[in-house]
């Protein structure tokens, strides 16, 4: 058994029913495959750095479970013919005392330059 994670990115359409039946979907796979489900973070709505199918946003999950190469193989299989999914990515799972829980913390404010309106250290002519 390995130890994997998914980040799994959902049209921002679907209703709360039809997330949870895919959620459902995947831990069966997983468990059917003899695997052990870890957890599950939902990290909610975010917005995409550019659009896929037309979205601007997407409703992301993170998924931990324990499995085979072969469980995981199934799993990517199923997750890309899934209308619902828009992308998903499975890495091994890192195991860390320093990790940060949960989803990363929102993108900050981009404040203006502290140069802007400067003239650029030239001198001004008097």
């Amino acid at each position: 058994m390995n130890d994997y994670e998914i980040l799994l990115m959902l049209d921002p359409e679907l209703s709360e029913e039809r997330q949870t039946e895919i959620l459902t979907r995947i831990r069966e796979l997983v468990e059917q495959g003899n695997g052990t489900w870890v957890k599950q973070e939902p990290w909610g709505r975010r917005r995409l750095a550019y659009e896929i199918e037309k979205k601007t946003d997407g409703i992301y999950y993170l998924l931990e479970f324990d499995a085979t190469p072969e469980t995981l193989d199934e799993l990517s299989r199923i997750l890309k013919i899934t209308d619902d999914v828009l992308r998903h990515m499975a890495v091994h799972r890192v195991h860390s005392t320093h990790a940060q829980s949960g989803p990363p913390p929102p993108e900050p404010s981009v404040p203006a330059p502290a140069y802007a309106g400067a003239n650029n250290g030239r001198q001004e002519e008097e």
